[in-house]
């Protein structure tokens, strides 16, 4: 994926905004696709990852910062392709394939604002990095990192609710890591299986490291998410410290809601399947367009919505504190190794001292 931009454009306060942008960009399928010369900007920050370490919270918090613009895709995923989904998405909402959409997805910032997005795929991709770097090489990177164990349960658990893990078991789901890598025993319909490959995701030092290698130190912030659990508002105040904004006030603190458990994996996948039939039908024919388009009233929506939840989830039952000690003990070494990386004692603040 090559990208380009040209010359920057005069602004009072972000660093590093660009003018206009030419060259080419790769679609979700990695084909290089020819973008016109396009005025835009280019964020002036990403907000990396992981997934379910509170990026959503950040990004909503963010972007009620009156000096910080943030568009309503929350996750374009443009510098990591590879690792989007293999399913197309249909009608509004769908990811910028060209740096020409990409870049519109910034158009209504104002030149005071910070430009930022938020991907948490760009963590975990063994090129967004290079491709961030190339497009804004001032630009400011924020990763968050959660205690492994506990991060790879939640992240499971949205892997069910995404129709990429068919495996409801989350130790089961782990063992098959090893044959999914064969090409065995991987799920024929998700969406991402490349996800399924659990221990790329708790990598943190060779993570942060693709990031240091193309940006200074002072361009790198790393946040604990058990910090930002235990205070938003310190939290926040260190993030807006980095990008240079004002502390002044107080955002209000986001709590995203919890994922429940599936208590049925094949009405979860039959609801997907009606979805996209409908949205396919609707796509090709004018008439299944018109009925497409006759929505319940809201009442209505809610519910069908409620008799939905209750017959597909459940609230999350016990963990499994077993195997999640077991689960430690194997990552104790990235903990320990990441703990030296950032100078940081990690492997107090995330209860891996006793286990040998």
């Amino acid at each position: 994926m090559t990208v380009s931009v040209g010359p920057s454009t005069p602004s009072e306060k972000p660093a590093g905004s660009t003018g206009a942008a030419e060259g080419e960009a790769a679609n979700d399928h990695g084909a290089r696709v020819a973008t016109p010369p396009s005025p835009g900007r280019v964020p002036d920050f990403f907000i990396v990852g992981h997934e379910k370490c509170g990026t959503t919270a950040l990004y909503e918090m963010l972007r009620r910062h009156p000096q910080v613009f943030m568009p309503d895709i929350k996750e374009p995923r443009f510098f990591a392709p590879e690792l989007r989904s293999r399913f197309r998405r249909l009608g509004p909402g769908e990811l910028p394939e060209t740096l020409e959409d990409y870049l519109s997805l910034f158009a209504a910032a104002s030149p005071q604002q910070r430009v930022g997005e938020a991907s948490p795929l760009y963590l975990r991709s063994h090129a967004a990095a290079g491709r961030i770097a190339e497009a804004q090489p001032a630009a400011r990177i924020i990763a968050i990192l959660r205690e492994p164990a506990s991060f790879l349960r939640s992240f499971h658990l949205q892997a069910v609710h995404n129709h990429v893990e068919t495996q409801k078991d989350f130790a089961k789901a782990i063992a098959l890591e090893e044959p999914r890598r064969r090409g065995k025993r991987v799920p024929p319909f998700s969406s991402a299986p490349q996800s399924l490959m659990y221990s790329d995701h708790v990598r943190y030092v060779e993570q942060l490291s693709r990031y240091h290698a193309v940006f200074a130190p002072e361009q790198v912030l790393v946040l604990i998410y058990e910090d930002f659990r235990r205070d938003n508002q310190a939290t926040l105040r260190q993030v807006l410290r980095f990008l240079e904004v004002e502390e002044k006030g107080e955002l209000a603190a986001i709590e995203t809601e919890p994922l429940k458990d599936v208590r049925s994996l094949r009405l979860l996948q039959l609801g997907l399947a009606v979805s996209v039939a409908r949205r396919q039908a609707a796509a090709v024919h004018p008439l299944l367009k018109r009925l497409e388009a006759r929505t319940p009233t809201p009442m209505q929506k809610d519910a069908l919505r409620s008799l939905w939840e209750r017959a597909v989830y459940r609230d999350p039952g016990p963990r499994d504190e077993a195997y999640l000690v077991e689960l430690r003990r194997r990552l104790k070494p990235e903990v320990t190794a990441l703990s030296d990386y950032l100078g940081r004692d990690l492997v107090t603040l995330w209860g891996y001292g006793d286990i040998g």
